[in-house]
C-alpha cells in the first residue's frame, strides 16, 4: 500500500513540475512576441513618415505670385520703380529676381518662390547719365498682367510642345513684355508676348 501511495505521489508531482513548465513556456513566448508587434508598428509609423516627407518635396512648388514678388520690391525699396523681373528654376527650386531703380541708384533683390524669403542681392549708385529719372524711363507698366500659367499656356502652344521654365518680364519701345523660355527634348524656344494681351511679339529657337 505504501509503495502505491509513493507511485501516486511522484506521478502528481511530475504532473505539477510539467504544467508549471508548459505555463512558463507560454508566458516566455508571449513576452517575446511583444516587442515584434511594437517594432512592427514603430517600422509602419516611420514609413508613413517617409511618405508624407517625400509628397511634401514632390510638392514643394512655386506658391509666390508675380504680385508678390513685386510687393516684396516696393516694400523694400518704397519709391523705386521696377524696370525688370524675371523667374527663374535653379536646381529644381524656383526664385524670382526683380531689379528697378529710383532716381540715383539701382536695387536687385531675390525672393523665394516657395517660401517668400528676401535676400537683398545688389544696391548701387548709377552713372550719372541714368541718374535723374533718365534710368527710370524703362520701367515696367505692372497692371493687367498675364500671369505665369497664362504666359507659360500661350508659349507652350506657339511653340507646339516642350514644357515653360523660365519667364522674363522686360519692356522695349514702351512695350512690357513676357518672354517665356519652353524646353522640348533640349531644344529651347523663346516666345515673346504682350504681357497684357498675350500677342505673340518673337518667337526664336536657340542653337
Amino acid at each position: 500500500m505504501k509503495n502505491k501511495y509513493l507511485l501516486a505521489g511522484i506521478s502528481m508531482l511530475s504532473i505539477s513540475l510539467l504544467a508549471g513548465c508548459s505555463g512558463s513556456d507560454t508566458s516566455s513566448d508571449q513576452s517575446t512576441s511583444q516587442p515584434q508587434n511594437t517594432s512592427s508598428s514603430i517600422s509602419q509609423s516611420t514609413s508613413a513618415t517617409d511618405t508624407s516627407d517625400t509628397a511634401s518635396q514632390e510638392n514643394g512648388k512655386r506658391t509666390v505670385s508675380v504680385e508678390d514678388a513685386i510687393k516684396a520690391f516696393q516694400d523694400t525699396y518704397p519709391g523705386a520703380d521696377i524696370t525688370s523681373l524675371e523667374l527663374d528654376t535653379s536646381f529644381g527650386k524656383y526664385f524670382y529676381k526683380v531689379e528697378g531703380v529710383d532716381d540715383s541708384k539701382e536695387y536687385e533683390i531675390r525672393v523665394d518662390g516657395e517660401t517668400k524669403k528676401i535676400e537683398k542681392e545688389r544696391e548701387e549708385s548709377l552713372d550719372d547719365d541714368e541718374k535723374n529719372g533718365e534710368k527710370r524711363k524703362d520701367k515696367l507698366a505692372l497692371t493687367d498682367l498675364l500671369s505665369i500659367e497664362k504666359a507659360a499656356s500661350i508659349a507652350e502652344k506657339e511653340v507646339g510642345s516642350g514644357q515653360a521654365t523660365d519667364w522674363d518680364l522686360d519692356q522695349e519701345l514702351g512695350t512690357t513684355y513676357w518672354e517665356v523660355t519652353v524646353e522640348d527634348n533640349g531644344t529651347e524656344t523663346n516666345v515673346k508676348m504682350d504681357a497684357r494681351t498675350g500677342e505673340i511679339l518673337e518667337k526664336e529657337v536657340d542653337d
